[in-house]
């Protein structure tokens, strides 16, 4: 057996427990030897608790509706922003092309015309 093994199993089995246990159901679990009367006491409970659940899960939905439309229009902003920088940037270029291709023009023309 590796040497490193032992050590590690001993450094994880503390943390086992914990585990398992917070992975077993949250929810009450039903006997098979309860009396019907048991039963359906277990079963209303299971049932109380699902509607708990069902109502909460309804709300934190509620709730990430609400983040999600405030993040869309944040980036509906945005988009905004950003088309209209690229406007102003595509307009700056085709500026920039032009005095270029003018400076090029008069270079040219100064060049040939022996002055």
């Amino acid at each position: 057996m590796a040497a490193w093994l032992i050590p590690a199993v001993k450094a994880i089995l503390p943390f086992v427990s914990p585990i398992v246990s917070s992975a077993l159901p949250v929810f009450t679990t039903r006997k098979s030897d309860e009396a019907a009367a048991a039963q359906s006491d277990v079963l209303q409970k299971q049932i109380t608790e699902l509607q708990t659940a069902a109502s909460q899960n309804a709300l934190h939905v509620k709730e990430l509706a609400g983040q999600l439309q405030k993040t869309v229009t944040a980036l509906e902003q945005a988009v905004a922003v950003a088309e209209s920088r690229f406007r102003r940037m595509a307009v700056l270029c085709g500026v920039a092309v032009t005095l270029s291709l003018l400076a090029i023009g008069v270079s040219l023309f100064v060049l040939f015309s022996g002055g």
